[in-house]
């Protein structure tokens, strides 16, 4: 595997299409050797990122910390591979970062401004207007100049946010920010038309009030005239709609083709390519390089890797041991099977069918199926309306937006004493690949507090299955049913459920630890088989739900109880064991501060929350409790 190194974008001489296509080839480096990451989108939005950089922006020539400078940022956020490519085609990132994409003390998996060339944390979707309205309204307040210029994704505007800062910015006749909609017709797996139809998007964005322009978002010399008739433009903001192709560069990942061999879904908007694709893929770009660069110097990664500081310590870089176990997957089994017994049952998704594993019951049951696209607030409220009308409504996102953005929707569903069950997936700390904006690590906090609402989450397939049958068919108050996305660590046997009581897995004499989840129950076996059966391992799947006298019965012989939380300290399982056991402490190893991006033990490790770290916390504490 090799790398263009930054000192042959020089040779391209401007050519901005060679400079585009030598960047996508990086990009697709980085995320092969990340192990995931965005290269549908990041090829799409390539040429426009190039031509803005390399082109139209002063950014480069003026630097990232200039008052005047003009600013560039990409509110879909998931396209920043290909934004890290440019940074380092520009000299502002050196290949050894560029290697360390989705690792810890690398690049984060989504925009995060603690990186040099990033100007705004984005990933969580609709955002980015808004975040450069107030960008362009400082500028303008400051008496600085610069533009700020804005990329959105077509499916992006699905969220409603957008269309509140599209409002305000042409109110307050914000003429220096640009918007550049990257329209490349297709969103994590299928069109966009067949999610949720933008229409006339040109009338629409117009209706507003911007300055409306639309070319070939691949055609440099389209968009130079585009952005020539920006600059000449007045006091209205403006609005470029680039007609793209998604995967465009890679000829199998390139829309529609790439649709039609995938049967009508995209395969290639995220994760990393196997082999055989990456090979086919890297030789299709450095082949169409070397049409104009024949001589084309490349650094093998090895050589780069050689040379790069702060390497993580051997054996924590990858997981290498999993199971075939899906709990998401079991989730969506057991959906479909209670499709059959449930008539009322309807399904909700946000455009994550295929991630949230409920891809099955939409094909399978079409008419109770509501796709709501990327439209958290919407997707709750239109739920909270089934149920007021005896559907029963089963929510699907990942926890991260659900809990948090639609949380006001949630609150007034909630209100009406109706029944919603709410399936978070990718709940927790791992993976932490993508960063924070992923890592769901408040939402037990901002759901537990609720009334109406219980908050769950099963530690392997069977219990998931356990739980849905329980939220739809027993529980008589909304359930919030927290789901890990990624493998289970291991198999871990689990008697069946009992309301508000968890199995203990594992003996121990001098302390008890309470954990949850798939892969926090695995780390706190770790750690008590690490110090030889002083641990008691207690799985606790109902976070905010407890039989108090089963606790007490359970607590009274040890005087070290500590919780291992998959979400910060405050506001998870610990805080409502406190309740139960009003005087009695307990130590919580929970997510102190922003969460690490990196390997699934990375970041672990990062919060000592590794099955070794924590065994080192809690024989330190048995250990000053045995010398008193």
């Amino acid at each position: 595997m090799e790398l263009i190194p930054q000192s042959e974008f020089a040779r391209a001489e401007n050519d901005l299409g060679l400079i585009a296509d030598m960047c996508r080839a990086n990009a697709l480096v980085a995320v092969k050797r990340a192990g995931s990451g965005h290269l549908g989108s990041s090829f799409s939005a390539m040429d426009i990122v190039v031509h803005l950089f390399f082109e139209e922006l002063d950014t480069a020539e003026l630097g990232f910390d200039h008052p005047d400078r003009d600013v560039y940022f990409s509110s879909k956020g998931h396209d920043v591979p290909g934004l890290y490519a440019v940074l380092h085609a520009l000299g502002v990132l050196p290949a050894e970062r560029l290697l360390r994409l989705r690792r810890l003390g690398g690049l984060d998996g989504h925009p995060d401004v603690g990186i040099p060339g990033i100007e705004a944390n984005s990933g969580s979707l609709g955002m980015g207007i808004s975040k450069g309205r107030g960008i362009a309204w400082a500028k303008r307040l400051l008496g600085r100049q610069g533009r700020v210029v804005v990329m959105t994704g077509d499916g992006e505007l699905q969220e409603g946010q957008n269309f509140e800062g599209l409002q305000a910015a042409a109110a307050h006749a914000q003429g220096n920010l640009w918007i550049v909609v990257d329209r490349n017709e297709l969103q994590s797996d299928k069109p966009t038309e067949e999610i949720v139809a933008l229409g006339d998007l040109e009338a629409k964005l117009r209706a507003f009030g911007w300055h409306i322009a639309e070319c070939d978002g691949h055609d440099h010399d389209a968009l130079a005239r585009a952005f020539s008739d920006f600059r000449a433009e007045g006091d209205a903001p403006k609005a470029l709609i680039a007609n793209t192709i998604k995967g465009k560069g890679v000829s199998f990942m390139e829309h529609p083709r790439a649709l039609r061999e995938g049967g009508g879904t995209y395969r290639w908007h995220a994760g990393a390519p196997d082999d055989e694709s990456f090979a086919r893929a890297h030789a299709e770009l450095l082949a169409r390089i070397r049409e104009r660069i024949p001589d084309l110097k490349l650094v093998p990664v090895e050589e780069i890797e050689e040379r790069s500081i702060g390497e993580p310590e051997s054996g924590i870089a990858t997981r290498t041991h999993v199971t075939d176990e899906y709990v998401a997957a079991a989730y969506g089994e057991a959906l479909l099977e209670l499709a059959e017994r449930h008539a009322g049952l309807v399904v909700l998704d946000a455009d994550l069918a295929s991630d949230c594993r409920i891809r099955p019951f939409e094909l399978a049951h079409p008419d109770r199926f509501h796709e709501s696209g990327i439209a958290e607030q919407d997707m709750v409220s239109a739920a909270a309306g089934m149920a007021r009308h005896g559907l029963l409504p089963v929510v699907n996102s990942f926890a991260s937006f659900l809990a948090a953005r639609a949380n006001e929707q949630i609150y007034n569903q909630a209100s009406e004493g109706t029944k919603v069950v709410y399936a978070l997936h990718y709940a927790g700390l791992i993976p932490a690949g993508p960063g924070k904006s992923h890592q769901s690590v408040r939402d037990i906090s901002l759901l537990a507090a609720l009334p109406n609402m219980t908050v769950v989450q099963p530690g392997n397939a069977e219990e998931t299955r356990a739980f849905l049958r329980w939220a739809v068919e027993d529980a008589g108050e909304n359930v919030a049913l927290r789901l890990a996305i990624g493998p289970s660590p291991r198999r871990i046997e689990l008697p069946p459920l009992v309301v508000g009581q968890g199995p203990v897995l594992r003996e121990g004499s001098d302390g008890l630890l309470f954990a949850y989840g798939p892969v926090m129950l695995h780390e706190a076996l770790g750690a008590a088989e690490r110090l030889d059966r002083r641990l008691r391992v207690v799985n606790m799947p109902w976070l905010n739900r407890i039989d108090a006298a089963w606790l007490e019965e359970l607590v009274e012989p040890f005087e070290e109880i500590f919780v291992l939380e998959d979400h910060a300290s405050v506001g998870g399982l610990g805080d409502a064991l406190r309740r139960v056991l009003a005087g009695r402490t307990l130590e919580v190893f929970g997510v102190e501060g922003w969460p690490a991006c990196g390997t699934p033990l990375e970041a672990l490790r990062f919060h000592g929350l590794d099955a070794s770290s924590l065994a080192d916390r809690i024989a330190l504490r048995l250990g000053t409790r045995s010398a008193k």
